[in-house]
Order: C-alpha cells, then sequence, then structure tokens
C-alpha cells in the first residue's frame, strides 16, 4: 500500500496512546499537522511558543499515563523548545519530541532549519532517531517510545524528513505497537541485607523522590511498621501524602523544616527511594547521610554518586518495595512503637505553620494565611504546579499535597516559565481535576502568553501570581554577600491588561483577611470553565527553612578570606550605600 510518511507517525502516535501534541507547524511539519487533525484520538494543541509546548507536554506525562508529545518545526522549533526537553531530561520525564527535518532526496545544501539537530539533542534526550525509508516511520516511533518510557524515563527525538511526510510511499503493513514483555530480576540477597539494616537500626529513616511515587503504600506501610519518618525530595513532596503521619517534608538536613530536622536528627540507617541525592532536596548537598545507607533505584548510575551506599537495589519502587516490606514483616511481625516521634512531627508541624501565621507582613499577604485558605479551597485529588523560585519553597513548607503525584515543579533544570503551560497540560490531561499554579511574577512574564491557550480550551484552571516586583529567590540570595540587589528588581507590569488580553478573568488578593473569599471566587471560575490569574501582593520578608538552611550551608563552605570579603563588603555597603 501507498502511504505518506505523515500518515505512518499519526498511526504510530494513535497505537502508543497519544492525546495530544503541542507545538507550532511550519513548512517542515504541516502535512503530520493536517494527519493529526483527522485523528480521533489526538487533539494537537497550537502554543504561543515552543518552550510553553515543551512544559505543557511534561506535565502531561507528570499527571497521565499517555506520553507527552511535541510536534515541532525543525531548528528554531527545537531550540525554542529545548529548556523543555532539558527539563524533562533531568527530572526523569517521558517525552515525545518529534519534529520535520530537511528534504533528504534532492541533494540540495543550505535548505532552510539545515542544522545537525541529533547533535543538538543530544545531551538533552535519551535517544534521538531519523528513519530514512518509510518502513523505518512506525518501527522506529515505537522503539523511541519504549527507549522514553523504559528504565529511567526521558525524552526521545525523532525527525521525520519534510520529504518521506508529503510524498507517498510503499509500505507492507501498518504493524501493532506491542509493548514489550518485562524482564523478571531476582534480588532476594540485596532485600535480605536491607532487611536487615532496617531492622537492626535504632532510628531508621526513609527518603523518597518522584520515582518512588508507585510504591506509595507500601512505603506508608513500611514506615509505620519500623517507626521510620519520611522526608522527600522536591518531587517527592506527593509521592506520600503529606496526611500520612510521618510525612515530614521536604529534606532531612540543615534546610529543612523543623519537623523533618528532628525527626532525622540521629538517624543511623536511610532507605532511599528514586531519588539521585541531587543539590535542591540535599540543601546543596548539606544533609548528613548515614553510613547505613540503601538506595533504591531504577537507575543504577545513581548509586554511590555523592553518597556511598551499603546496599543498592536496582529496580522500579513499585516492584521492589512490596517485598521489602513482606521481608521486614515477616521477622518483625508486630510494628515498631512510635508514638513520640508522631507527636514530636505534628508539634514541629503546627509550630512552624504557627510562626509563619505569627509573622507581620504589613500591608501583604502573609505565606502562612495563603496557603492555609488555598489548601481549604482545594480537593484532596487537585493538581498543584508550582513554577521555580521562592514560592516554590512557599509551597513545598507550606502546602500539604494530599494525594500521590497532586505536585509537579521544575527540579534539576530548573527551569523558569514552567507553570502556566504546565497547568494547562495537567487540565488537558485530567480535565475533572482540580488544577492550580503558583507562579512568580518573573516566571510568568515568560510564559504568561500561554494562558491563551486555557480561554480558547476553556480549561478552568487558577494560576496564582506571586508578585513582589522582584527575582525574590535570587534578590534574598544577593542580601547577604552583596547587599544589593542587581537584576533582580522587575519592570512593573499590568498583569490585570494580561488577564484581559488572554481571555481570563483578574482578581487581586491584597490582604489576609480576603484569601477566603478571593481563593473562592477564582475556583468557582475555575468550575465553569474559565481560567483567572489571582494577583497575590505577596511578602517574602520571611525566608523559607530551606532558603535560610542553604544559604548558611553554602557559606560555611567558603575559606576565611571569601567569607571575610563577603561580610566586610556587605557592612560597607550597608553603612555608606556605596560602592567597594
Amino acid at each position: 500500500m501507498k502511504k505518506t510518511g505523515a500518515a505512518l507517525v499519526r498511526h504510530a502516535l494513535e497505537q502508543i496512546g497519544v492525546k495530544h501534541t503541542f507545538g507550532i507547524p511550519g513548512v517542515h511539519n504541516t502535512e503530520i499537522y493536517d494527519e493529526l487533525n483527522r485523528s480521533e484520538q489526538i487533539t494537537p494543541h497550537l502554543v504561543t511558543h515552543e518552550v510553553g509546548g515543551a512544559f505543557a507536554a511534561d506535565a502531561i506525562s507528570r499527571t497521565d499515563t499517555s506520553i507527552g508529545t511535541l510536534v515541532l518545526v525543525p531548528a528554531a522549533g527545537l531550540t525554542h523548545a529545548a529548556s523543555g526537553i532539558a527539563e524533562a531530561f533531568l527530572d526523569g520525564i517521558p517525552m515525545l519530541v518529534l519534529s520535520g527535518g530537511v528534504r533528504t532526496d534532492t541533494g540540495a545544501h543550505y535548505q532552510l532549519h539545515d542544522i545537525d539537530q541529533h547533535a543538538l539533542m543530544a545531551p538533552i534526550t535519551k535517544a534521538s532517531f531519523k528513519p530514512q525509508r518509510y518502513e523505518e516511520i512506525i518501527p522506529m516511533i515505537y522503539q523511541a517510545y519504549q527507549v522514553a518510557t523504559g528504565d529511567e524515563p526521558g525524552p526521545v527525538y525523532v525527525e521525520i524528513p519534510v520529504n518521506l511526510q508529503l510524498i507517498a510511499g510503499e509500505v507492507d503493513s501498518l504493524p501493532e505497537y506491542q509493548p514489550p514483555v518485562p524482564e523478571l530480576a531476582e534480588r532476594d540477597t540485596a532485600l535480605t541485607a536491607a532487611t536487615k539494616l532496617l531492622l537492626g537500626a535504632k532510628k531508621p529513616g526513609i527518603f523518597i523522590g518522584w520515582g518512588a511515587r508507585g510504591a506509595s503504600e507500601a512505603i506508608g506501610q513500611l514506615a509505620s511498621q519500623i517507626g521510620a519518618p519520611v522526608a522527600t525530595t522536591l518531587q517527592g513532596l506527593s509521592a506520600l501524602p503529606a496526611s500520612h503521619p510521618l510525612h515530614t517534608g521536604m529534606g532531612f538536613g540543615p534546610s529543612a523544616v523543623p519537623a523533618a530536622k528532628n525527626a532525622f536528627a540521629d538517624c543511623d540507617c536511610l532507605l532511599a527511594i528514586g531519588t539521585r541525592f541531587s543539590e535542591i532536596p540535599t540543601g546543596s548537598y548539606g544533609c548528613t547521610v548515614p553510613e547505613n545507607l540503601i538506595h533504591l533505584d531504577i537507575n543504577p548510575e545513581v548509586f554511590s554518586k555523592n553518597y556511598p551506599a551499603k546496599v543498592t537495589l536496582q529496580g522500579d519502587a513499585a516492584d521492589l518495595l512490596p517485598k521489602l516490606l513482606d521481608q521486614v514483616c515477616t521477622q518483625q511481625p508486630v510494628a515498631t512503637e512510635h508514638q513520640p516521634l508522631l507527636d514530636q512531627i505534628a508539634k514541629d508541624k503546627a509550630d512552624y505553620l504557627a510562626a509563619w501565621l505569627a509573622h507581620d507582613s504589613g500591608e501583604r499577604v502573609n505565606p502562612g494565611h495563603f496557603f492555609q485558605a488555598l489548601r481549604k479551597s482545594l480537593n484532596d485529588d487537585a493538581l498543584v504546579v508550582a513554577d521555580d523560585g521562592n514560592h516554590t519553597f512557599l509551597t513545598a513548607e507550606l502546602m500539604p499535597i494530599n494525594c500521590i503525584g497532586g505536585f509537579i515543579s521544575p527540579t534539576d533544570f530548573n527551569a523558569m516559565g514552567y507553570c502556566i503551560p504546565a497547568v494547562n497540560g495537567a487540565k488537558l490531561a485530567q480535565p475533572q481535576r482540580q488544577v492550580v499554579g503558583i507562579v512568580g511574577d518573573g516566571a510568568a512574564q515568560m510564559t504568561g502568553m500561554e494562558a491563551l491557550t486555557a480561554s480558547h480550551k476553556q480549561l478552568g484552571v487558577v494560576y496564582f501570581l506571586f508578585n513582589d516586583g522582584e527575582l525574590s529567590q535570587i534578590a534574598q540570595a544577593q542580601k547577604v554577600p552583596y547587599n544589593r540587589k542587581t537584576c533582580t528588581l522587575l519592570p512593573q507590569v499590568n498583569w490585570r491588561a494580561l488577564a484581559e488580553a488572554t481571555g481570563c478573568h483578574h482578581l487581586a488578593l491584597t490582604r489576609n483577611s480576603d484569601c477566603d473569599a478571593v481563593i473562592a471566587e477564582a475556583m468557582a471560575l475555575a468550575e465553569l470553565g474559565q481560567p483567572a490569574f489571582v494577583e497575590v501582593q505577596i511578602d517574602y520578608s520571611k525566608s523559607t527553612a530551606f532558603t535560610a538552611g542553604t544559604v548558611k550551608t553554602n557559606f560555611k563552605r567558603f575559606d576565611l578570606n571569601t567569607k571575610v570579603r563577603f561580610m566586610s563588603r556587605a557592612l560597607w555597603r550597608r553603612l555608606s550605600g556605596g560602592d567597594e
């Protein structure tokens, strides 16, 4: 039979379960877009900038069983999307990146968009493919999907030359997708060693990342069985519901909230699940990891990179944790008595919140009051999306996430501008659930126009825009060493005008007493399919535990001369108001 390459692409995407694609049509992919428009399963979405499409696709993969998919023009489309692709790569999020490519049948040089796209994608994808013949297109897309979703997930790139898309060619068949049969591996020796370490510990602890979310039930049972507090990475905040009494929050070292810091004091055995011990959750590597470290991860490359592991378990947490739990319960049928630990965690959480609520925010909105009101207004299964910035850590410390996978945020690549398009992607993936975003004014300046997608598609979402006129996370970091804010003060933006320009409602939240009413109004609009910006005049004058702890950790690492230089310069500028 004769089929265009674009028709073959559509068949393959339908077979692997793609529901949404994001991108912008151009001369090298219009045939694919025409085929997608014919699909009863796939909806192509136009974005205002390809990086917004990448963030939206990322959110699809984080919140749904289908894979986030980009359909891009070559060259400029790929470079624009690169930040979102790289975010998915470093965070371990599957993504299928499709682009057109220059003609391969003319021999012409210096064609439009003619660059080595595979060299461009090599550092930020797991693999890349380029079919040369029609019969290669479907199998290559299937292979790309398997690579993207297998082992530690990540983005994979496929270039489809435009001549294959446009011109029909001969193929023998349209093969259906057959998922690979998983391989079973025995890890009895490592499981036995891990069980022995956990049961022999006086103060065991559990540290979980995004990769642990498939084993949430087993983690909760194991924690209760051995009396172990559970700390998380930023992504791992929703790998165990915050309502679990042993959930202590993000991190466990000097940059952690008191509940985690106190619960993990003198921890003598740590079970780490689905985490790479990267910079953010360790508070810039400031946490102390015990000698008895059990590290479970699907990617063996992460073992002993930053902290040496005594026992390693390579595999999916969803498969291995139930086996570990079974061994522990077999050898210790009666759960450990740990009521004092539960009481301490609950008290530390209450005291920390009370300290925030007692903070004088003046004429601005106190973050403690805001997040208390937001939590009350949301269902337990709501999806919360945070951007990168000071608000990220306020959300992590003050907003309990009560469902598995209910919080997503850029992490290791740390790309600003993530939230607004990711909120759109999450709502497209989960239309029946509440979806809200927490975005700083600096990040909103980057991708705020993507709110057009929400109004165009009638997505009932709410973007809570924290407006303080600064790039606050960096402005706070500038305080001690520089006593000056260089390029972190933002020009004023008329956010009401942006909301109106993108077809969204605008609500102003300027004082604590209005939190409940304004948030309720925004959520009511969302229920009607009407997106809204809530401009929150947030108070950032009180530092998060993460910021305060991480600044101290990094400052301690400097040699004495550097410390003296920083402190004397800041003091001189404070006293004189001038340059050093």
